[in-house]
């Protein structure tokens, strides 16, 4: 799933983004990077991001 996909369906997604610093919202890029891409790119640990992510989207559910 791209980051873009990610911030349309849970828009609580993008405090996560914002919180660390990453450009993905507004970016034309954001329709074709996944999350590993956006992590990778962005120099930020993965694993870390993908649980705040997922927590951020399970609790505003």
């Amino acid at each position: 799933m791209t980051v873009d996909a990610i911030m349309r369906r849970w828009p609580q997604s993008v405090a996560v983004l914002l919180k660390y610093r990453m450009l993905c919202v507004g970016c034309p890029i954001g329709p074709f990077h996944t999350v590993t891409d956006a992590c990778r790119e962005h120099e930020i640990d993965e694993s870390k991001f993908v649980a705040e992510l997922e927590t951020a989207i399970r609790t505003m559910a």
